[in-house]
């Protein structure tokens, strides 16, 4: 470079650096990162008697709410108010689903079910075009023996289960971690016994009023968790569920987190106050 041509560049810069010393510093400050990237969805036990009764006119009002994604309950194993539903084959079912502008890739399943009719649940979540076959509950146990035994069982139903394209999850309940093996929670032992290349985690974060944070188990298992359940429940009453972000659940903290867990899709789920999920997406798009 020949030094006129230097000059003048090094001129350039320097008034350029005495531009930008005189712009506010406020307009340099960090645009905000969005912390929810992944879809979001609600889960369908929430609403069931609707969605028993009326599920087209349940499903539309939810994306309304700016829902992506329902995640469904079996209607096999949950015949109470998803019965109406039985008589749909997976195809008709994902079928009328996406009919109403929403979109499934997951379902509950109990552990009685699988247990029972394995092959026949994996061909209907086949049909319904599911990629996350969830577990919901059935591994807590009284002795650490069975618990292990249990969680055999599971992984091998897993290995079919991802033998048939889809992921293999766990959702748990507070019993996992009230239960006790040793002064430790259930959870952490099954954590140690299912296979993470064959059962993956669905957090519960309803735990939170036992002092569990997903965040602390994304950290300490990264990469084991497909989906969450999105709770929060009164700063005065932790048994009253309240809309998200109100209560005594820090989804900052929670999201910050969710990639190394592994999240793919979170799942609000206010079982004893559905009229929070309106609000509770709302609360979601802004953080």
């Amino acid at each position: 470079m020949k030094r006129r041509q230097f000059l003048t560049k090094s001129t350039i810069g320097m008034a350029s650096v005495g531009v930008l010393s005189q712009i506010p510093h406020s307009l340099f400050a960090a645009v905000p990162v969005k912390m929810v990237t992944m879809p979001i969805g609600f889960q369908s036990y929430v609403l069931r008697k609707d969605i028993g009764l009326d599920m087209d006119k349940t499903l539309k009002e939810m994306v309304g709410y700016g829902y992506q994604y329902v995640e469904m309950c079996s209607p096999s194993g949950y015949m109470n108010d998803f019965a109406p539903l039985a008589k749909y084959s997976g195809k008709e079912l994902k079928s009328r689903i996406e009919d109403t502008g929403i979109k499934c890739m997951g379902s509950h399943f109990t552990w009685k079910e699988m247990q029972n009719n394995l092959d026949e649940r994996i061909e209907f979540a086949n049909q319904l075009g599911l990629k996350q076959f969830v577990c919901s509950g059935g591994l807590d146990s009284p002795t650490e023996d069975e618990a292990k035994r249990k969680c055999a069982e599971l992984n091998a139903m897993g290995e079919k289960i991802k033998s048939a394209g889809m992921d293999a999850g766990y959702h748990n309940h507070d019993i996992e971690f009230t239960n006790k093996f040793n002064g430790r929670p259930e959870y952490d032992l099954l954590m140690e016994e299912l296979d993470p290349d064959l059962v993956k985690m669905q957090f519960q974060t309803q735990v939170i009023t036992l002092g569990y944070k997903g965040s602390t188990y994304f950290k300490k298992f990264p990469g084991r968790f497909i989906s969450a359940h999105l709770q929060d429940y009164s700063k005065t009453d932790d048994t009253k569920e309240v809309t998200l972000g109100q209560g005594i659940s820090d989804y900052k903290d929670f999201f910050s987190a969710a990639k190394t867990g592994g999240l793919q899709i979170v799942y609000v789920e206010m079982e004893s106050n559905p009229g929070t999920l309106k609000d509770s997406i709302t609360y979601l798009k802004s953080v």
